[in-house]
């Protein structure tokens, strides 16, 4: 049986290597460290079909050292105790480089299993590569991920998948023995969504729905119409798992609480991590409800812990409590648009100096100079409150936070504007 289109375009040498310039690119981190031939163990952060198995085998093959390969989905410790083995034995007889030990999806291995590592790479036995499309802060513990430097990959930009299309088109040797004219691209990338497995994933199923002999003129229309039914199977095998997850939370964020628990329902058929779910509606609870609703953040963080206590089947019980409850919360987005505009503010105006009365003065230096000088306590005034402004005087008066509509909000709104009159009134 053929190899998938993937799978045959894997790249045999960094110059073949499409994306991820940072890294790779001429003054790339990664790019510079193989120059040096110093690599240590890493963790590769990226979404699905970014390159990071690509990178990891290309930067085995430039260091000529060993390679081995584990997936966390079907391997453990016993396999772990394979690969040091085959490592020790064959360092003895060949004195073989330093090997290196790949492990994809490694957010999916157990805390126990993850620590069986610690040792491997502490003494250098191989170096460790690992894959992950999870927040390794979350996902690593934190004894290997200090072993570990940690480097993210992009999403393919528009040209990047570009370049990958033209490339599967004139190299591979599958392709390039039919007549395949691209004119428009448009609706293939973003059937793919800077995914670039997906991508070629999805023109070889165009192109197989051709006739050996046809020629095939790739339109935007050519692939609406050949590629819906194709991609529902598509979805079936779990390749849109970022499409549902954003399903869930635009369902939860739309208070509409049939088609949340709905889309977790598919999540959770087609096998998704809870642990990854769960994150998820912690960050909504943040993000689409804040303090409309407080309380969503703590059931939301106690979902996730219990969920990771309980495991399946009975944490869907307890998801699908959850994302009801958020789903039905008045929602407001006022934390998430505050953060987003101090932050644009701080780029803006870069580094503002500290108002002088707000620094602490801890040597006697610092109180000549006037640190803390007229700082008001607020606890020595009226309702533990008084006006003064402490922003820097660059941007005083500068209104960040606006109380969301909903009944929460509008107590504090109140509230400030009791306290700071018109500086607070929205």
């Amino acid at each position: 049986m053929s190899q998938p289109l993937a799978e045959r375009l894997r790249p045999k040498s960094l110059s073949d290597y499409i994306g991820q310039p940072h890294l790779i690119g001429e003054k790339g981190i990664l790019n510079n460290q193989l120059k040096q031939g110093i690599i240590p163990s890493l963790i590769l952060w990226g979404p699905p079909g970014t390159g990071k198995t690509s990178l990891a085998e290309l930067i085995a093959k430039e260091t000529n050292r060993p390679f081995y390969k584990l997936s966390a989905i079907n391997s453990g410790v016993k396999d772990i105790r394979e690969v040091v083995a085959k490592v020790k034995t064959n360092n003895n007889l060949f004195s073989t480089k330093n090997p290196i030990l790949f492990i994809d999806e490694i957010h999916r291995f157990s805390k126990s299993q993850q620590d069986s590592l610690l040792e491997i790479v502490e003494k250098g036995i191989v170096t460790l590569i690992g894959a992950t499309t999870e927040n390794p802060s979350f996902e690593v513990i934190k004894a290997l991920l200090s072993r570990c430097q940690v480097y993210t990959l992009n999403n393919f930009s528009k040209e990047d998948l570009e370049l990958l299309i033209n490339k599967a088109i004139l190299k591979d040797d599958v392709l390039k023995t039919k007549e395949i004219t691209v004119v428009e691209t448009k609706l293939l990338i973003k059937y793919s969504g800077g995914d670039g497995r997906k991508l070629l994933n999805l023109l070889e199923i165009l192109v197989n729905s051709f006739d050996k002999k046809s020629s095939i003129i790739i339109t935007d229309k050519l692939v609406s119409e050949k590629l819906t039914e194709s991609l529902a199977k598509y979805d079936k095998d779990g390749e849109q798992h970022y499409d549902i997850a954003s399903a869930l939370i635009k369902s939860i964020r739309g208070s509409d609480p049939n088609a949340a628990v709905y889309y977790l329902a598919r999540m959770l058929e087609g096998g998704e991590d809870i642990s990854f779910i769960a994150r998820r509606l912690i960050i909504s609870a943040s993000e689409d409800i804040g303090l409309a609703n407080p309380t969503a953040l703590v059931m939301a963080n106690n979902t996730y812990q219990t969920v990771n206590i309980i495991g399946m089947p009975e944490a869907r019980i307890i998801l699908s409590q959850c994302v009801i409850y958020l789903a039905t919360s008045p929602k407001s987005n006022s934390c998430y648009a505050s953060i987003n505009e101090a932050l644009a503010l701080v780029r803006e105006t870069g580094d503002l100096s500290v108002p002088l009365n707000l620094r602490n003065a801890p040597t006697k230096l610092m109180k000549e100079l006037g640190y803390g000088d007229n700082y008001k306590y607020s606890h020595n005034y009226n309702n533990n409150f008084v006006s003064q402004e402490l922003l820097p005087s660059e941007i005083k008066n500068t209104s960040l936070y606006r109380a969301g509509n909903n009944s929460k909000e509008n107590s504090i709104k109140n509230h400030l504007e009791n306290l700071w009159g018109n500086k607070y009134r929205f």
